[in-house]
């Protein structure tokens, strides 16, 4: 405890100020809360030009000649002269800022003054101490763990609480492990077993339950703000939401490595080693970037950079809140007011964002569909080889050189007022990207057409960027690079089914009238067709192009088997479409090397113009009745990669740096553009992202680099936070010198290096820890503890938990008998009730009890949100939240009392009470505490609950004899358990 008489004179110290002031303990928090604000890292509010957060700053010399701090001379001191002075005008803090130091806080800065003024780095930044790791390595984890524990106990003068029972432990392990209660059957199985290993043997059990992933799941949602949509005005659905949400179900299941979650989240759409799913082959590493996707959005902002801003500002804001604990986004107008983290690494990170598409995305896209494709491949190299051995000998007989009118690409590239965007007339794809594999990475040209036979050669295909090259239905996108809009008009010349070009601008996806409907274009022509959009709106913006086949429906892509797009150019102009005049102009063509350019995929439009007209004069044989089987395989290959489910996630653009917004105003920008890259604090060198495309797969490096000191600490702490209901540091999301300081900091960090050891297993950091002692002790606190540590700091004893709203509503379908164990697929629909109103409101309802499906399983609507789940503390989903609130507020009581929900769920366990024709009464009293607390009921709870029954008999008029069979009587009597407080606590 902190004495009130702390200092008498000089340097004479108290006994509560540490022997030994530790900077980043005892003054930095002083400094972070007291004078930051003023003289902090923010330049912009930095006052007399004195900065406390640097040992530099501190120590210099001041204009008036003196220095606020003289390492070892706290006398000689400016800081401690002003802190101490008697003038209140001229004593620090200023009045003005509400804020003073206290005696203590006073008599800590002196101290560390005269013992040297140590500095260090904030806490969170130095890396834990690998060699101090090393020496207790050998030890057993669980051991380890309760040795830093014991150790704090001790030092507070506490007693460590005894065991709790077997009933208490099986249901807060069951709980806490997989958001359920245990059965009776379980928990009579563990009470049974006497074997040292018992606890153990239930640990294992649950660690291996199924529903170890929905809950741990469920937690990770919390943190990337999960929804299924985007909330504002017409609460649009993101597509394929409920897809990311069954990829971390199995991943928690599987304890994939929180290292590859990690990178799967950030870029794993760019990964070289995919994740393939072990039972469906579906890639699973591209479904984490859905992350990415969760958030809200509008669709028709009248400022269209401020929406991207915001939506960036999101993004990065879930990332390093989520796997670095650091509030990034309060640099995005200024230097982090506390943080060494200044704007230009926020507008870093915003390059990174910026960098990077969202994309629809095939959901289903499989191992055998990505060999399909390579044998593809194959096949048409062969058929190739085919021709082109046969031509070859047959060019042996042709004129070496021959004659033919060939076209040139338009010569409009230099006319005033146009620009060509894109010729696919060639075999390239012009620099833009292609993503899927409807469109290859290449065009048409030199594409082998046969006949419906499949035996004669009709002509070899001139160029067009086409989505059918492999058949029809196949996703793809094709997209351009970054252009800023500086013609009226883009026109696009292409045909197709069912396909899409739009134009994204600022990064903009809901496009819709009233504002933005132009910049989506449907093509339904067989024919070529001039599309044209009209951009003069926007000249100035930063725009891209996306063509692909399919379309949006309320912003949900929708891909029909007969979906297929063709594209040739791609042109801007100011007023009229460009004539495209061809040269006709003859080109002499090495007819050999034609053929081999072109079995090599390297002809020119030229070259296959050559090839065309001797094919059509028989000059060459077009007669390849062997083609026929390779043909068909190729068919049938094709067939099996057509695309019907997706999701929305992420893909690599190109690269772009951006400039720092002058105070966050993106109408307001700095000359020179920011490189992109990470946070300077924590890269040894933060080098500038080089390559072309976002820098994304540089960010994940820099988080899993081994010197971050971050990224294990954050993921323990939260692993933590879950089990004790606080973390080791209590502010999960902030690790930043606002957070809390960390109540067992040696611990941290030998969890976070354990972590790493365990090749990032979170399943054996979970098992290390729940069977520590620390976690099996009783919730009963000694009066010492309850007076000097009445937080459970220390951990003298296990915290009293309620239960989250996911696990009282569970629990309630699980004791009720109306559980439904069914797992994934699409989210069941949202119940609503007359009070749930508003546009976008769902034109169904969904039914009360959610099919009785876990609470995972239901869906999150931004716009309607189930009012349990919200009541009793599930966050509102926009931004991360690692740790919910825990209110005590009278409407989880009504909820518990009123819910028609819950009144059902008792209903139930009422009729299966009474189906189980049992008599005794006694008997069926223990069966209801068995199910409902985990425990039989003591003597005396049982004659209250008789008399209690009795009491509801007369209360529905039911005579004794038919006491046993009143549905009435025993569904109030199951809705009084439930509204016991040790329903909704681990206790």
């Amino acid at each position: 405890m902190i004495a009130f008489t702390l200092f008498r004179c000089g340097n004479e110290y108290s006994a509560s100020i540490p022997e030994k002031v530790d900077f980043n303990f005892h003054v930095r928090p002083i400094l972070v809360q007291k004078c930051y604000l003023c003289h902090g890292p923010d330049p912009s509010s930095r006052e007399a030009g004195l900065r406390l957060d640097t040992f530099e700053g501190a120590t210099a010399l001041l204009e008036k000649g003196t220095r606020a701090i003289v390492p070892g001379h706290a006398e000689k001191s400016e800081l401690v002269h002003r802190i101490t002075h008697e003038d209140p005008d001229l004593r620090m803090p200023a009045i003005e800022s509400n804020m003073e130091l206290s005696e203590y806080e006073i008599a800590v800065l002196k101290k560390w003054i005269d013992q040297g003024t140590e500095w260090k780095p904030h806490w969170a930044f130095i890396a834990p101490d690998r060699e101090a790791f090393q020496k207790v390595d050998n030890e057993e984890p669980i051991h380890q763990i309760d040795n830093f524990i014991l150790d704090k106990i001790e030092q507070q003068g506490l007693e460590p609480a005894p065991q709790a029972d077997k009933n208490a432990l099986i249901r807060r392990v069951s709980y806490l492990l997989t958001g359920l209660p245990p059965t009776p059957e379980k928990i009579n199985q563990f009470i049974a077993d006497q074997s040292p290993d018992a606890y153990e043997k239930v640990v294992d059990h649950y660690l291996n339950s199924s529903a170890f992933g929905e809950r741990w799941a469920r937690h990770w949602m919390d943190v990337v703000r999960y929804a299924e949509t985007k909330g504002h005005e017409f609460d649009y659905t993101i597509p394929g939401a409920w897809k990311y949400r069954d990829y971390l179900i199995r991943a928690f299941n599987e304890d994939v490595p929180y290292d590859l979650l990690v990178r799967e989240h950030l870029a794993g759409d760019m990964m070289d080693s995919i994740r393939w799913n072990k039972e469906t082959g579906f890639n699973e590493s591209q479904l984490g970037t859905a992350f990415y996707a969760m958030g809200e959005g509008t669709h028709s902002p009248v400022d269209i950079r401020k929406d991207e801003a915001d939506r960036i500002d999101n993004m990065i804001d879930v990332t390093t809140k989520t796997f670095q604990a650091l509030t990034v986004s309060c640099a995005r107008c200024h230097d982090h007011k506390f943080d060494p983290i200044p704007t230009a690494d926020y507008y870093a990170m915003y390059g990174v964002m910026e960098s990077s598409r969202f994309s629809q995305r095939p959901a289903n896209l499989t191992f055998e569909k990505v060999e399909n494709v390579t044998e593809i491949a194959a096949v048409s190299d062969a058929l190739k080889n085919m021709v082109a051995g046969q031509w070859l000998k047959e060019s042996t007989t042709v004129s070496t050189k021959v004659s033919a009118k060939s076209p040139k690409a338009p010569e409009i590239a230099s006319h005033p007022g146009y620009e060509v965007m894109a010729d696919f007339r060639n075999g390239d794809l012009d620099g833009w990207k292609s993503e899927g594999y409807a469109f290859g990475q290449q065009t048409t040209l030199g594409e082998l057409i046969f006949d419906k036979k499949n035996k004669n050669l009709l002509k070899i295909a001139d160029g067009k960027a086409s989505s059918q090259q492999l058949t029809k239905g196949i996703y793809g996108a094709l997209r351009s690079p970054n252009f800023t809009i500086d013609k009226n008009f883009i026109g696009v010349k292409a045909m197709g089914e069912n396909a899409t070009v739009r134009i994204i601008i600022d990064n903009f996806q809901l496009i819709q009238n009233p504002i933005y409907g132009e910049l989506d274009k449907k093509i339904n022509s067989k024919v070529w067709k001039n599309i044209k959009f009209n951009l003069s709106p926007w000249k100035g913006h930063k725009a891209y192009i996306e063509i692909l086949p399919g379309t949006f429906k309320k912003h949900v892509y929708q891909l029909p088997e007969n979906a297929f797009v063709d594209v040739e150019y791609v042109v801007a102009f100011e007023k009229e479409w460009p004539s495209l005049k061809n040269s006709s102009n003859a080109e002499i063509t090495n007819v050999r090397q034609a053929i081999e350019d072109w079995a090599n995929n390297k002809c020119s439009p030229q070259q296959v113009k050559t090839l065309n007209n001797l094919l059509n004069k028989k000059i060459l044989s077009g007669h390849f009745p062997e083609a026929n089987p390779l043909l068909k395989k190729k068919k049938l290959l094709a067939q099996h990669l057509v695309d019907s489910t997706f999701f929305m996630g992420i893909s690599e653009g190109f690269g772009i740096n951006s400039p720092v917004f002058n105070r966050g105003n993106h109408n307001d920008l700095s000359k020179e553009a920011v490189s992109r890259g990470f946070l300077s604090a924590i890269t040894s060198e933060n080098a500038p992202v080089v390559s072309t495309g976002s820098g994304r797969i540089e960010l994940v490096d820099a988080i899993l680099d081994p010197d971050n000191p971050l990224t294990s600490r954050v993921m323990v702490n939260r692993i933590w936070h879950h089990l004790f209901g606080r973390g080791i540091v209590e502010t999960v999301d902030n690790f930043g010198l606002q957070g809390k300081l960390p109540t067992h900091p040696q611990l941290l960090d030998y969890l976070a290096l354990r972590f790493q050891e365990d090749k990032w297993s979170i399943k054996k950091m979970i098992r290390h820890i729940v069977m520590t002692k620390a976690f099996k002790r009783s919730v009963s606190a000694g009066s010492r503890a309850q007076k000097i540590d009445p937080n459970n700091l220390w951990l003298s004893h296990f915290p009293v938990r309620r239960l989250e709203s996911e696990a009282i509503r569970d629990g309630l379908l699980m004791v009720a008998g109306n559980f439904n164990p069914e797992m994934y697929g699409p989210p069941v629909p949202v119940h609503l009730t007359e009070f749930m109103q508003g546009r976008g409101r769902p034109g169904t309802s969904g039914p009360i009890d959610g099919d009785g499906k876990r609470s995972i399983y239901q869906e999150v609507r931004r716009n309607f949100m189930q009012p349990m789940m919200l009541i009793f503390d599930r966050p509102i989903p926009f931004s991360t939240f690692g740790k919910r609130n825990v209110t005590n507020v009278p409407a989880q009581s009504l909820i518990l009392m009123n819910d028609p929900f819950v009144l059902q769920q008792a209903e139930i366990m009422a009729k299966d009470i009474i189906s189980q024709n049992n008599k005794n009464i006694d008997t069926r009293l223990e069966y209801i505490y068995i199910k409902a607390l985990g425990r039989e009921p003591e003597q005396a709870e049982l004659e209250q609950a008789k008399t209690f029954i009795n009491t509801l008999a007369k209360s529905h008029d039911i005579k004794e004899d038919d006491v046993l069979d009143s549905l009435d009587v025993w569904k109030d009597y199951c809705h009084s358990v439930f509204n016991l407080k040790e329903f909704i606590y681990l206790i």
